[in-house]
């Protein structure tokens, strides 16, 4: 009879996030890497925090993008990163005129 089932071993899940690791059970005994885990996802957490400020759009964007120059690309990562450090800063109060 011929064994046909891969090996079932123990692996570790690694969180980019939080680096939090798991360990369990899989065929794959490299182990995974994820982006995102129950202890730091914001529907599990009930917080809400931003945990890769360019984003996958950007990611995208960035990654496909022709004809673009190394400064153009820089510039326009410069003004992602202070809109996101401007919505992210808390407003000052109005003052009562």
């Amino acid at each position: 009879m011929q064994e046909i089932h891969p090996n079932y071993e123990s692996c570790t899940i690694l969180c980019t996030g939080c680096n939090t690791s798991y360990e369990t059970r899989s065929t794959n005994v490299k182990g995974y890497h994820v982006e995102i885990c129950s202890a730091c996802h914001p529907f599990f957490t009930g917080k809400q925090r931003l945990l890769d400020t360019a984003g996958r759009v950007e990611r995208f964007n960035r990654k496909y993008r022709k004809g673009d120059t190394v400064e153009a690309v820089a510039a326009a990562a410069a003004a992602a990163a202070a809109a996101v450090a401007a919505a992210s800063a808390p407003s000052a109060p109005a003052e009562n005129a």
